[in-house]
């Protein structure tokens, strides 16, 4: 996931050089003992989900060969057609037409002058600060021309930079901060507060996502938008903005050539934000609790911001891979599967080999869709189950909002899905992690069949991160289709919960989005497959069962869904 769409409570373990050379090319699988919580019949298409098959596809997929499967690259043609040929052999049939993918046309956008940030004071004897790129900053256009920049630009903070008119809150009343600077938090203001009332209280709305920020600054006229990066509520380190948002970024093709965005977007430090409040005669701690305060007003810095980025810029064209199983009822009602393919690619500028090779993020979850694929062509399910591997996911969530735009099943057709963003490395849990549990009739049908696997469902323990705003589903979500996002765990059946966290924690700080995203034989993958067995009996019991799960009342989700659905 990049631009920071964090895979969830999932981990590896920190690999030494010696053994992160050797696990980055294919090896003999190891052979594990798949303990099955389900007595199964003979022949039973559950069987088909092997852990043998599922650990080659992770071995294969994130081999240096693959290159990190940047998008239009060399690891995407490879990918490509690794997959087309492993849905052939599981039994899957092209989806799009008499195609296994769907061109997803994009802009590619990168800043090849490594751009300072200058920032000055009215103030004679104040001299300007240079804040450095990658270190300070990290600003990029997604302007697709080749140059852009602001000059001596008037800076304003907006608090969350928050416009929510049904929730009584603009961030940006009575200012006009048209072709100036605006500053703004991470996160929304019912995490800074945790009360239930404002927003959703400790869980992030979409109004707390970077993206949301950027967008509504190009909607208010702002000629720039930073972000004060703060760790806690963005629920990422730097490493993660330096490693995401440098290098090539990717877009949609804009008609306009996206004039409708700021110029300039970026993150800065917390404590580099910390020396322009001051020198702005301003406390940034308390700037963070006036932000919160609702009846918030801008307020004028009297500094100003200046910086020209030099793009490189060129269209290319990915692909989403896409394999479908008829359904022998009602082909025409498709239930979806899907999973990011893609991952960060190569760095040249990183040491040692610069290989983002994305075992976790998201190997797992792409060699999970084949492994479904495998069960559901010898289940003959009553109405279509669509395995959907979407790119660009990394540059946000760009295949899925295509394909969305762009269905192969119209979305009034598409009964519900499930998405795969990181499985389970570590073994198997007592508990099932639901992203966004609650929000839909999913759920029944999740905590059915975990029960049948002696687990519960749980719901997220960070849902102040916004997890569900984050990953693929989120697409399809966001124009009216259920969506499930269900992830590893964290209570281990031997180990207990606290070994369950500490994988997840070394995986978020020691590999999320790092060249270390390598496959470790020493890797315990029976939790993904009771995982996949666990996500094939739900979605098999929806597809078979006539059933069309709905959202929840409550939920932003649902209007969209109760119009289509006229």
């Amino acid at each position: 996931m990049k631009n920071i769409l964090v895979i969830l409570t999932l981990s590896s373990l920190l690999l030494s050089c010696n053994e992160a050379e050797q696990s980055s090319k294919p090896q003999p699988v190891k052979q594990q003992e798949v303990v099955k919580p389900v007595a199964t019949e003979k022949n039973n298409p559950i069987d088909r989900i092997s852990v043998e098959s599922f650990t080659q596809h992770i071995i294969t997929l994130s081999s240096d060969e693959f290159g990190g499967r940047g998008p239009a690259s060399k690891g995407e043609e490879l990918t490509i057609n690794y997959l087309e040929n492993e849905f052939k052999k599981a039994g899957a049939t092209p989806a799009h037409g008499n195609s296994f993918t769907q061109k997803v046309p994009l802009a590619s956008v990168e800043a090849i002058n490594q751009p300072n940030l200058i920032i000055t004071s009215g103030a004679k004897d104040v001299g300007p600060i240079h804040l450095s790129y990658a270190n300070d900053q990290v600003i990029w256009s997604r302007r697709q021309i080749d140059s852009v920049a602001v000059e001596a630009s008037e800076m304003v903070f907006v608090g969350y930079g928050i416009n929510a008119p049904e929730r009584n809150w603009n961030d940006y009343a009575d200012v006009d901060v048209k072709g100036k600077t605006v500053v703004m938090l991470v996160n929304d203001p019912g995490y800074a507060t945790q009360e239930e009332q404002l927003f959703n209280g400790n869980a992030m709305t979409y109004y707390g996502r970077w993206d949301y920020k950027f967008d509504e600054a190009g909607r208010q006229g702002a000629a720039a938008a930073l972000i004060i990066h703060d760790t806690k509520p963005a629920a990422y380190g730097w490493s993660t903005v330096e490693n995401s948002w440098t290098g090539p970024q990717f877009d949609m093709v804009r008609e306009n050539k996206e004039a409708d965005l700021v110029a300039v977007e970026g993150w800065i430090t917390k404590e580099n934000a910390e020396k322009l409040f001051s020198k702005a005669g301003l406390d940034l701690k308390q700037m963070y609790e006036q932000a919160k305060t609702p009846g918030f007003q801008a307020i004028e810095m009297k500094l100003m911001a200046s910086a020209a980025i030099n793009n490189e810029f060129k269209y290319i064209d990915t692909h989403n891979v896409m394999a479908e199983v008829k359904g022998n009822e009602q082909p025409d009602e498709v239930f979806i599967y899907m999973a990011h393919w893609d991952h960060l690619g190569i760095d040249p500028n990183k040491e040692g080999d610069g290989i983002y090779n994305g075992a976790l993020d998201n190997a797992t979850g792409t060699a999970g869709l084949i492994e479904l694929a495998k069960a559901y062509a010898q289940a003959k399910p009553k109405r279509t189950v669509l395995f959907l591997a979407v790119a660009a996911e990394e540059q946000g969530l760009l295949g899925s909002a295509y394909y969305a735009a762009n269905p192969v099943y119209s979305l009034k057709k598409t009964i519900a899905g499930i998405n795969m963003d990181g499985l389970n490395n570590f073994g198997r849990t007592k508990d099932v992690t639901v992203i966004g549990m609650g929000m839909s009739e999913i759920d029944s049908f999740l905590k059915r069949h975990a029960a049948a696997q002696d687990r519960i469902l749980k719901p997220d323990s960070e849902s102040e991160k916004g997890y569900f705003y984050r990953s693929d589903h989120f697409e399809l979500s966001k124009l009216g289709v259920p969506m499930s996002y269900p992830n590893a765990g964290y209570d281990h059946r031997e180990k207990g919960i606290e070994y369950g966290i500490q994988k997840s924690e070394e995986y978020l700080n020691n590999h999320y989005h790092r060249v270390s995203d390598e496959y470790d034989p020493s890797w315990d993958l029976n939790g993904a497959i009771e995982d996949l067995q666990l996500y094939f009996l739900t979605g098999q019991d929806i597809i078979n069962s006539g059933a069309w799960p709905k959202w929840h009342n409550g939920t932003e989700f649902k209007k969209a869904r109760d119009e289509m659905m006229k």
